[in-house]
């Protein structure tokens, strides 16, 4: 991580490889059973990245949060690829836990009677992370020149196809999960 680029700052903080690696080891034991993000997009702005040199962003002063949400499969595909771990572990611990955590009721796996929440994911495509075109409001990012594997090149909502630029999610209620 680069002194002062702020846009690396979140909570918990970036830390060496043993701690970089416990996350992973305890998905492998089955101390950590899914992976989850908060998404804690921010403005350029409220990371105080300095617009005349980015190198001398303020750590003390920055929103420390990353954006990430539609980065979040290829950068955990990337990884648990590196490491050997399979898609399917990885929808495991990317849906179907989270879904069941929650309590929302019929997502999180592909099956009959299920909502059809999925995406179409190419695992052996690669991208560069090029920020100007992420489809996020605040397109602050660390992965920004990173390679990742992995294109998301759809996206199904309860069964419907979401093209470029919809916004059809919502809030889903108590009332939407298992009793």
């Amino acid at each position: 991580m680069p002194d002062c680029a702020t846009q690396f700052k979140c909570c918990p903080p970036i830390r060496d490889d043993a701690n970089r690696d416990a996350p992973w080891d305890g998905l492998a034991d089955q101390a950590i059973d899914c992976i989850v993000s908060d998404h804690s997009p921010c403005t350029v702005a409220a990371k105080r990245l300095d617009s005349a040199d980015p190198a001398r962003g303020d750590f003390g002063e920055a929103w420390g949060g990353i954006a990430s949400v539609q980065l979040g499969l290829p950068v955990m595909w990337t990884e648990a690829a590196r490491r050997g771990i399979g898609l399917d572990r990885l929808a495991g611990w990317m849906a179907a836990a989270p879904a069941a955590l929650t309590g929302l009721a019929g997502r999180g796996t592909i099956a009959t009677s299920q909502r059809a929440d999925f995406c179409v994911f190419a695992p052996d495509e690669q991208f560069v992370v090029d920020p100007a075109t992420l489809r996020h409001r605040n397109p602050v990012t660390p992965y920004a020149g990173q390679a990742l594997r992995g294109v998301v090149q759809q996206t199904w909502l309860a069964g419907a196809c979401i093209e470029a630029g919809q916004r059809p999610g919502r809030l889903i209620s108590a009332a939407a999960r298992r009793p």
